[in-house]
């Protein structure tokens, strides 16, 4: 039997980023943000809202439970915190670009099992990438790995990856493959595996669950890489137990009740008023804001352009001058937020000012296509801070509806068809305090002649409605990383608009910003990269749409004081995961 042709190589290592030198050399000794001594033992119970009903993440159907891809599940590199974009060996001991930049081969750490005990082979990391790539996992997969062709297996511990084309981010993007042992799946269909307990790599198993309420990992005893760089000083706890809450309320209450240990709030109203009581007052539970340096993406009401009431731009900027970020603030929010104005807030991928030099000569070839307003006017969302004024931006709503065909009769805005301006805000049941946050922005539409209704849902009904997108205005986040690529074809990408499960919630179909998400995609250093997402963020924001809302640079976080924790924070990081990774109990 022939075996597959080996590539000439560009370089191997067993590290790479995009675009700089990796921080860490090879055979470093541990992450910075690890403390690396950390003893092991004991239990850290943690709260996870709604319900679950699967053990299977790589699906759209169903709630998986939470922890399983960080407890249970492997990439074959791991990504440090404290870097934009810098991966490391971890089930791969190596990573090997060809010459020609059209494929990337991995070596497998010989050391690397299964939770079964089985080796990690070429033949699983295969069988894991076929299979997500196939129409029984999720769709995400198949947009974001669209430019990987197929993964060759040229022997028992190597495999290789082949692109349909080059890109400077897809040996990064083949890397993050999460592996499964062909094992856990066998002959069963992928998406019938809701309940059969799942074989990875990772440090924790599934120990007990109660479907929907409870679900308890326990460390593995075997885990292969307990001692390997990328793992040394982490996940040490024995046993991590999710327990499930459907109401905020009687989550928070459970905390203080000592129920369980750490919560992360995002609720500024809670965050003012309800972390207070004898046990912070005596020091049992810390109250801490978490610095870090994240982008901070988008978050904001979210039109759905399927529905023909929002085709009309001068439309959705009318609806958006209604909403009074500024009045929240200061009534609702206690001044802890900032107001997004970019898709990539927080950092120095935002769009600025009006676009110049290498970013105007990018847009340049699409003016004809894009508004005036792109190359001449600074995007700032809607202001009431003094000179502006609420009463000013409905009037200049008012003038905005008019001329899209919206005119007042008898109290109720309606077009020339007569039919009456109304939609509704689905919100999902853990989006609960957000009823006091559209209320106000009711009231302020009213005045318009808008009729605006909110209703939340529990989240399996949620996650089936905006799956298949029937909604009219959602509240969604699009995060952000340091170096975005291939993410943004299913954000925002007219090929996405009508997949569903996608990420494109707005159903957005623009042959420039399809342009500008492959200037991002095939940057080739990071000069490149910055210039084309400014680019593309500059078209998102003039295209209205969405309504944005707000971010803040901290996590906000309390927990029983019962935990070490490094000494160093790490730069990129959510507050849950991290903890889980690196804290430990005292």
């Amino acid at each position: 039997m022939a075996l597959p042709l080996l590539p000439s190589v560009l370089w191997a290592a067993p590290s790479a980023a995009l675009g700089y030198t990796p921080k860490y050399p090879a055979g470093f000794h541990q992450y910075d943000y690890v403390q690396p001594d950390a003893p092991h033992g004991g239990e850290l119970i943690l709260a996870a809202r709604g319900s679950f009903d699967s053990f299977n993440p790589f699906v759209l159907k169903g709630q998986a439970a939470s922890g399983l891809t960080q407890l249970v599940f492997e990439p074959l590199m791991d990504q440090s915190l404290d870097e934009p974009y810098s991966v490391y060996a971890h089930l791969a001991e190596d990573i090997a670009l060809a010459s020609d930049r059209l494929s990337v081969t991995f070596r497998l750490n010989p050391n690397a099992r299964f939770s079964n005990g089985k080796p990690v082979t070429a033949a699983d990391v295969k069988f894991s990438f076929d299979t997500l790539k196939s129409k029984a996992a999720h769709p995400m997969y198949r947009f974001y790995w669209s430019d990987l062709k197929r993964a060759v297996v040229v022997n028992h511990r190597t495999v290789r990856f082949e692109f349909a084309r080059v890109n400077p981010e897809l040996h990064l993007i083949a890397a993050q493959l999460p592996v499964f042992s062909r094992d856990w799946v066998g002959n069963r269909p992928f998406d019938k595996l809701a309940t059969v307990m799942p074989i990875g790599s990772g440090p924790y198993i599934i120990e007990s669950h109660d479907l929907g309420k409870r679900i308890r990992y326990t460390r593995n005893p075997d885990y292969w890489a307990r001692n390997h760089n990328t793992r040394r000083g982490m996940f040490n706890f024995d046993r991590i137990t999710f327990k499930y809450y459907r109401d905020d309320t009687v989550m928070l209450e459970a905390f203080k009740a000592g129920e369980f240990e750490f919560n992360w709030e995002f609720n500024s109203k809670a965050w003012a008023r309800d972390y207070v009581g004898p046990p912070f007052e005596s020091g049992k539970i810390k109250r801490v804001e978490l610095r870090h340096q994240n982008n901070a993406g988008m978050q904001g009401f979210v039109f759905n352009l399927r529905r023909s009431l929002f085709q009309d731009k001068r439309l959705r900027q009318a609806l958006s001058l209604a909403f009074d970020f500024e009045w929240s603030n200061r009534h609702l929010f206690y001044g802890q937020y900032t107001r997004c104005d970019s898709y990539f807030s927080n950092s120095e991928l935002a769009a600025s000012g009006l676009p110049s030099g290498d970013e105007l000569r990018l847009l340049e070839p699409y003016r004809k296509q894009l508004p005036d307003s792109v190359f001449n006017e600074r995007w700032l969302p809607p202001s009431t801070t003094p000179p502006g004024s609420l009463r000013a931006n409905l009037r200049n709503a008012k003038t905005l509806l008019e001329q899209a065909g919206w005119k007042v009769h008898d109290g109720v805005l309606r077009n020339n068809a007569g039919q009456p301006l109304e939609f509704e805000v689905l919100l999902t049941s853990a989006q609960k305090g957000f009823d006091r946050i559209l209320a106000p922005y009711a009231h302020n539409l009213a005045k318009l002649g808008v009729h605006m209704t909110y209703r939340t849902v529990d989240s399996a009904l949620y996650q089936r409605r905006t799956d298949q997108f029937d909604f009219d205005m959602i509240v969604a986040s699009f995060g952000a990383s340091q170096s975005p690529g291939n993410e943004l074809i299913t954000r925002f990408h007219s090929s996405s608009a009508n997949q569903e499960g996608s990420d494109n919630v707005s159903g957005i179909q623009d042959p420039v910003v399809d342009a500008l998400i492959n200037q991002v995609i095939y940057a080739r250093d990071r000069r490149q990269l910055v210039t084309a997402v400014r680019a593309l963020d500059r078209v998102l924001l003039h295209g209205e749409y969405l309504i944005p809302n707000w971010y803040i640079a901290t996590h906000r976080v309390a927990f029983w004081n019962r935990f070490g924790i490094p000494d160093h924070l790490p730069l990129y990081y959510n507050a849950d995961s991290w903890m889980r990774m690196t804290w430990w109990k005292k």
